[in-house]
C-alpha cells in the first residue's frame, strides 16, 4: 500500500497492486485496472518510487544491486 494526496490535500492510501497507468497531465494521474482514476498531488516519479519501493517491500520485485552498494 502506499500513501498519497488527493489534489483537495486529503492523504489516502492505495493498493499499488491495482495500478495500471500513471501519467501526468500535468496533474499525476494515476489510473486502475478497472478503470478508476486518481489525481493526486505527487509527481509521477514520486509514484513511481513509492510503487517501486512497496512490490520490493513484498518482495515482488527484486532489489537494485546499485541501491544495495
Amino acid at each position: 500500500m502506499i500513501c498519497l494526496t488527493k489534489l483537495n490535500g486529503n492523504k489516502f492510501t492505495l493498493n499499488a497492486i491495482y495500478i495500471e497507468e500513471i501519467q501526468s497531465f500535468p496533474d499525476t494521474t494515476i489510473t486502475l485496472t478497472n478503470g478508476h482514476k486518481f489525481f493526486v498531488k505527487e509527481s509521477e516519479a514520486e509514484v513511481v518510487n513509492l510503487v517501486t519501493a512497496y512490490y520490493q517491500s513484498i518482495k515482488l520485485l527484486g532489489t537494485d544491486k546499485k541501491m544495495e552498494a
